[in-house]
């Protein structure tokens, strides 16, 4: 036997044998001597590569249904994305490179940017482009991947794609295993919705030997037994045991209010990054969406989106979500979100620089367009929207003001809108310390728990030398934190953390304590922080 670890995304112990799926070789650099035939080429693999995509999305809505096959609409919009087309055509055109190495090149230098980025749900787009890329490169080079399956089996890979994941048959999955991967990848969302162990970073090698080989994985630990001895089986089918019976505990309570036995009401909601993560919200029993990242709408395009598109993409939402509150937040382009077509200048410092809410403040037709399509899709839900980076009394009211001159614009249009309750982020020190202010301001807060840590400690959240150093819990934080809720309170508006520690049981506990109303994390942990939550006395 022996023992390999890793981290585990998605809970559950899970018996099978490996099937070992290895990563696609390289495309070698090649000259052609017709750049117009092999233009035409790319053009032919990509109408190919769309009706694949469209066979691939049918088969998704029938798997996991409508809302999450949206995964592979993203990537038939890459396809036309004018950045990608403009790069192979430039690699085709004007450096005479093969068709397959100008799409490979042009989509690893596209995933590279959102990889780069620091917040974890961009950073994951970077496997949607090297996914669409790889198709496309396939199906230029004639090269097939082999997903199907006779027997139930335990996927271990370096990384899988979306469509990877989706064109495998989920009988036959007991887990996943990754070298590589992360938390908000669609393969790990689409193992959540599938009650399927995930584990990514595992430090087990790439043996080809393994293949076929015994596996037994154990989600929650994150640890793998491969050959694993009669010992360590019966442990596992006893933990297999136990964890089913905790499945049935947080089923019990699905539906019900999330209050403490003293009564304390806190609402559950979730995180999300577009129209695709409703169905895992409403799966999950989240009471609504605390963070709809719209800066997501933005990005791996060419230009920015028209009022349409925005308006479109919310109402979609609110309407997905019903009578449940969807919170918008607005545009969080810079920093570790550069986007070519903003031509923001290159900064010594991105983080301090021009973000957020500076951006529309700065460019304030840029911000009408966002207000406009938030206000407009306010009529089909419970929509609210709050401005992220604020560090001034005087910048909310000028975005209330901005909000204002549109409600006023549309109703002079004719255009039926809602009551749209207006929020800010708290995620500066300065924030904080004028939080008494700034809560007269507004109908509510949301604290933007990572960069407020990363402000409030003066260290850089990219910096992988620094991490040792890098604690949300830090004393400094948790007063501050305590200091939000407490002029949220005394101010008669709701206050909540939109950020992922928040279903830490330990941080949760506090955060109830402090006064918090709301808490909104990625949907697979709502049932089980509900369960703690009604455990507290």
């Amino acid at each position: 036997m022996v023992v390999y670890q890793g981290k585990g995304l998605f809970p559950g112990v899970a018996f099978g044998t490996i099937h070992l799926l290895k990563k696609a070789e390289a495309v070698e650099q090649e000259i052609v001597q017709d750049a117009q035939k092999e233009w035409e080429r790319f053009l032919k693999a990509k109408q190919d590569t769309d009706e694949q995509l469209e066979a691939l999305y049918e088969k998704a809505k029938e798997d996991i249904g409508e809302d999450e096959a949206m995964i592979i609409d993203v990537q038939r919009m890459m396809l036309v994305d004018f950045d990608f087309n403009k790069g192979v055509e430039n690699m085709i055109r004007n450096e005479r490179f093969s068709a397959a190495y100008a799409v490979s090149q042009t989509g690893q230098q596209m995933a590279e940017i959102f990889a780069s980025m620091d917040d974890a749900y961009m950073k994951e787009r970077a496997t949607d482009v090297r996914d669409v890329s790889q198709r496309l490169t396939d199906t230029l080079v004639g090269r097939r991947s082999a997903l199907q399956f006779t027997n139930p089996v335990i996927v271990v890979a370096d990384d899988l794609t979306p469509s990877e994941t989706l064109q495998m048959d989920k009988t036959k999955i007991r887990a996943f295993v990754m070298r590589k991967g992360s938390a908000n990848s669609h393969t790990a969302i689409l193992a959540r919705m599938m009650n399927i162990p995930c584990i990514i970073q595992a430090d087990i090698p790439p043996e080809p030997t393994f293949h076929g080989q015994e596996l037994i994985v154990d989600g929650e630990e994150g640890t793998l037994y491969l050959e694993p001895d009669a010992d360590i089986r019966e442990k596992m089918l006893e933990k297999q045991k136990a964890e089913q019976a905790e499945k049935e505990l947080l089923e019990a309570v699905r539906g019900l209010p999330s209050v403490t036995k003293d009564g304390r009401k806190v609402k559950l909601y979730a995180n999300i990054g577009g129209v695709e993560d409703v169905e895992p919200a409403l799966s999950h029993d989240a009471e609504g969406v605390g963070l709809f990242r719209s800066e997501f709408l933005y990005l791996g395009r060419g230009d920015f989106p028209s009022e349409e598109e925005l308006f479109t993409a919310y109402r979609k939402v609110a309407e997905g979500m019903g009578s449940r509150l969807v919170v918008i937040r607005t545009l969080d382009i810079g920093a570790d979100k550069q986007v070519d077509y903003f031509q923001l200048d290159e900064e010594e410092n991105p983080a301090l620089g021009l973000r957020g809410i500076r951006i529309c403040i700065d460019r304030p037709d840029l911000f009408r367009t966002q207000l406009r399509a938030i206000y407009r899709a306010s009529a089909f839900g419970h929509v609210a929207m709050m401005f992220p980076m604020i560090v001034s009394a005087w910048e909310v009211r000028h975005c209330k003001a901005a909000a204002a001159a549109v409600r006023h614009e549309l109703a002079g249009e004719g255009v039926s809108i809602g009551e749209v309750a207006l929020g800010i982020m708290i995620e500066t020190p300065a924030a904080v310390m004028l939080a008494d202010d700034l809560a007269k301001e507004v109908d509510f807060f949301s604290v933007g728990t990572n960069d407020l840590t990363q402000y409030t400690l003066a260290i850089d959240r990219q910096n992988d030398k620094l991490e040792r150093f890098y604690d949300a819990k830090h004393p400094a934080v948790l007063a501050m934190l305590k200091m939000i809720a407490q002029a949220a309170k005394d101010n008669g508006i709701w206050s909540g953390v939109c950020g992922e520690l928040a279903a830490d049981p330990e941080l949760l506990t506090e955060l109830v304590n402090m006064g918090f109303d709301e808490l909104s994390v990625s949907p697979a942990y709502i049932l089980r922080m509900r369960k703690h939550i009604r455990e507290m006395g």
